[in-house]
């Protein structure tokens, strides 16, 4: 089998270089793949001419769009989330998209947790006296029977509600069906969201962006929510309607937010979620490891096609109707 590694024209700490390439393949018993790089529209081309296999990020893909004449029979993409390469029209029929669903979790989980407990602690009200040079102590208590609710169950929601557990905290996940989840309390359909909302303490949205949750937490069921409520974004920015969420809080009608995510990203200058109080963001950071990003991506991949050459199908094939 042919690999082309396309990685992007800017330096990274998530390029992938031959040496990640060989360490993984050695971990797999599969050396001896014949494997090109390149970081260039024309070495993309000519990497593509020979390639069945191409691994690189959703990015840098979208910007090297339409595909060069190719033998493609599969795309391996560093990333969980496609949203940036729907609709998938431009894909030759035929080929395979697999992505590196599973890399994220333990990063994902100590952000979520992290960001939790700010919000439980009311971290972002002393960040705001502390910039208004103002001593404004509020006494939060212990987060034991805090309630979470996590949409989306996948590798970044149920790291999170793993992590949570210790705490002592009841974290109730929503997925397109109620099949029960070890790393959850109860598990609830997306048609019974409005009532979870209703009772929610900190609300973590960790779900992919595809049209079923594009703006899936809109400004009414922003209402739904507690005064004292919270909200985390660490799926996609445009899950969340952002300005209803900046006018709760501008009103002072939520705790709190963490975005990790917006939409677009960076938000402009002068937008209003640079200023919004109570409001912290942090620039899409929260589930990518420089250390071993690459090399559980890797090991995604190679376990896959380990699979298919047993004949099975592979475990991170994405779904296009899905789109995830």
């Amino acid at each position: 089998m042919r690999v082309h590694i396309q990685n992007g024209d800017s330096a990274s700490p998530f390029d992938v270089t031959p040496a990640q390439w060989d360490a993984a393949a050695a971990r797999s018993g599969r050396c001896g793949l014949g494997v090109t790089f390149a970081d260039t529209r024309a070495g993309f081309a000519d990497g593509l001419a020979e390639a069945e296999l191409l691994v690189t990020a959703p990015g840098i893909l979208a910007r090297l769009l339409p595909l060069p004449p190719n033998r493609l029979g599969t795309i391996f993409l560093l990333a969980a989330g496609l949203d940036r390469l729907a609709p998938f029209d431009w894909l030759p029929t035929g080929v395979a998209i697999w992505n590196n669903r599973g890399a994220h979790g333990d990063k994902t989980g100590e952000y979520a947790i992290m960001a939790i407990l700010m919000l439980a602690t009311r971290l972002p009200n002393f960040i705001a006296a502390q910039s208004d040079q103002k001593w404004k102590p509020i006494h939060t208590p212990v987060v034991r029977g805090l309630r979470l609710t996590v949409i989306g169950t996948g590798d970044l929601g149920s790291s999170a509600a793993r992590r949570a557990r210790p705490f002592g905290i009841v974290a109730t996940g929503v997925r397109r069906t109620d099949r029960a989840h070890p790393d959850f309390d109860r598990i609830v359909t997306v048609a019974h969201l409005d009532s979870v909302i209703r009772e929610t303490d900190i609300l973590l949205i960790a779900c992919p962006l595809t049209d079923a949750t594009r703006n899936l937490i809109d400004s009414r069921r922003l209402r739904l929510l507690a005064k004292d409520a919270g909200v985390i974004n660490i799926g996609r920015g445009a899950v969340l309607d952002q300005s209803a969420l900046c006018d709760r809080l501008d009103s002072g009608d939520l705790a709190g937010a963490i975005l990790d995510v917006t939409d677009p990203e960076p938000p402009p200058l002068g937008h209003r979620l640079w200023s919004t109080p109570r409001l912290l963001l942090t620039p899409h950071v929260s589930a990518d490891d420089p250390h071993a990003y690459n090399h559980l991506s890797l090991d995604i991949l190679f376990d896959d096609l380990k699979r298919v050459e047993a004949g099975e199908p592979a475990s991170n094939r994405v779904d296009l109707a899905r789109g995830y």
